[in-house]
């Protein structure tokens, strides 16, 4: 009995087809690639795009913190406090610092946070100054640049915004699509006169 079976499928395979146009029709296989491409097109988008975004908040990340490591050291040396800057022009000097790049829209995401202690100890960054809707709270953000010798922590905070969430990958961590990116230095103040 399998035998027959085999021997008729095997025979059925070997005669040619009824039609011509379908036989023409199996043989041809132009726009394979086209439909084979179609089907994986849009996760290799979604894929290369993911790539490009964590890339660019990286890369934003790190002109941020180079940003505000220059920025802390005109406080550090003693030269933000020589020249009387204060919260809104030594904002100006940072947003200086991170125009260059292009990236940064200084008016609307950058925030700067200045704060001088007593003591290394007491210092405590463990939250992150976002709220419970997922916005930054600057509201107790102040400027202290300390005097000669203080300890004084600077942090440098950006709300970049995310563009691409696919893939299940997706960068915010605040609201309306938005990354924090956020700079901290601590120091003390370099005896300066």
């Amino acid at each position: 009995m399998i035998g027959y079976m085999r021997a008729r499928i095997i025979g059925a395979m070997r005669r040619p087809l009824a039609f011509p146009v379908a036989r023409r029709l199996l043989r041809q296989q132009d726009g394979s690639a086209a439909v084979e491409f179609s089907l994986v097109a849009v996760p290799f988008f979604a894929l290369i795009f993911a790539i490009m975004e964590t890339a660019l908040v990286f890369f934003a990340g790190q002109m941020l913190e180079t940003a505000g490591a220059d920025s802390a050291r005109l406080i550090m040396t003693g030269q933000a406090q020589s020249k009387g800057l204060n919260k809104d022009t030594f904002k100006d000097a940072v947003c200086d610092k991170v125009k260059g790049f292009g990236f940064f829209d200084c008016t609307t995401g950058l925030a700067v946070d200045v704060q001088k202690y007593s003591q290394f100890s007491d210092i405590n960054l463990s939250t992150l100054p976002i709220d419970e809707e997922g916005k930054l709270k600057t509201d107790g953000f102040v400027y202290q640049p300390g005097g000669p010798g203080e300890i004084v922590v600077v942090r440098v905070m950006y709300q970049w915004p995310v563009h691409v969430s696919l893939l299940g990958l997706n960068l915010s961590d605040m609201a309306g699509g938005k990354r924090l990116l956020m700079s901290t230095s601590a120091f003390r103040n370099e005896p300066y006169l």
